[in-house]
C-alpha cells in the first residue's frame, strides 16, 4: 500500500520524518496543521507518490461531505470549524492558485486542529471587499472573517427555528461592513461543507444521501450534477465556496 510520509528540517539543516499516512491528502493536511502553529524555522514537505488524488468536482464533494460527517459526530461549531480553517489557511496564503488536494487538505486540516480564538474586533472591523469581486487570499479571509462576525452576533440574536428557511444575521449598530451577504440558511459545519461543494462546483449525486433533487417537470429527465475534471483553484473559487456554504440550500 502506498504510503506519504511528513518529513521535517530544522534551521540546521538536519532531516526527521515526522510521521506517514496513508493518504496524500492526510499528509498535506498534517504539514499545514503543523505549519500553523506556532512560529519555527522548521521546513515541512512530504514524500510519496505525487498526486492529484481529488481529480473531479465529485471527488472533492465527497471529501467534504466526509469532513462534515466527522464535524458533526464530534459536534464542531461552525465558528470553530471556520476559525479552524482560516488559522491553518496561512501558510497557503502566498500561493495565487491551489491544487485541489492543497482544497482538500486545508479543510481537512481544519477539522484536525484548534481553532483560533475569535477576535471581537472583527465585528467592527471593515471588511467589505476592495472589489466587485474576490480576488486573492485577502479577500477570501474577508469572507472568511465576514461569516464569523455574523455567526458571533447570531450569538446574541438567535436565528431560531425558522433558520434553515433563510435569516438574515443581525449586524447590530457599530457592526463593520462586510464581504458577504447577511442572507445565512446553514449553520453547522456538515450542511454549511455539502452546501459549499453543492452548490459552487457541484458533484453530488443523489444516493450519497445528503441532496434531495426537485421532481422534474413532465417530459423531464432527472436532474443530477455532472461530473467534471478539476485541475486549479483560486482564492476567488475558495470565496465563492464559502458564500455558497452560508447560503445555498
Amino acid at each position: 500500500m502506498d504510503t506519504w510520509d511528513v518529513m521535517r528540517q530544522d534551521d540546521i539543516g538536519n532531516e526527521f520524518h515526522v510521521a506517514s499516512h496513508d493518504t496524500r491528502i492526510g499528509a498535506l493536511a498534517q504539514v499545514l496543521v503543523l505549519e500553523s502553529g506556532a512560529p519555527h524555522k522548521q521546513t515541512y514537505w512530504i514524500d510519496g507518490p505525487p498526486g492529484p488524488v481529488v481529480r473531479t468536482n465529485r471527488d472533492l464533494y465527497l471529501h467534504f461531505l466526509h469532513i462534515g460527517q466527522e464535524a458533526r459526530a464530534a459536534s464542531w461549531s461552525l465558528s470553530a470549524f471556520l476559525r479552524a480553517l482560516w488559522k491553518v489557511s496561512g501558510p497557503l496564503r502566498d500561493r495565487g492558485e491551489l491544487d485541489p488536494d492543497d482544497v482538500a487538505a486545508m479543510f481537512s486540516a481544519a477539522a484536525t486542529t484548534p481553532p483560533a480564538e475569535f477576535d471581537a474586533g472583527w465585528r467592527a472591523k471593515d471588511l467589505s471587499l476592495p472589489g466587485d469581486e474576490p480576488e486573492g487570499y485577502a479577500d477570501w479571509e474577508r469572507v472568511i472573517l465576514s461569516q464569523l462576525a455574523d455567526l458571533e452576533d447570531f450569538v446574541a440574536a438567535p436565528p431560531g427555528p425558522q433558520a434553515r428557511f433563510g435569516v438574515e444575521a443581525p449586524r447590530p449598530p457599530g457592526t463593520g461592513r462586510r464581504a458577504t451577504p447577511a442572507l445565512w440558511y446553514n449553520f453547522d459545519p456538515a450542511t454549511y461543507l455539502e452546501c459549499a461543494v453543492a452548490g459552487s462546483l457541484g458533484g453530488w449525486d443523489a444516493a450519497d444521501g445528503a441532496r434531495v433533487p426537485l421532481p422534474p417537470a413532465p417530459g423531464e429527465p432527472p436532474s443530477r450534477s455532472y461530473v467534471r475534471t478539476v485541475t486549479t483553484m483560486s482564492w476567488a473559487d475558495l470565496a465563492r465556496i464559502a458564500v455558497c456554504g452560508q447560503m445555498y440550500e
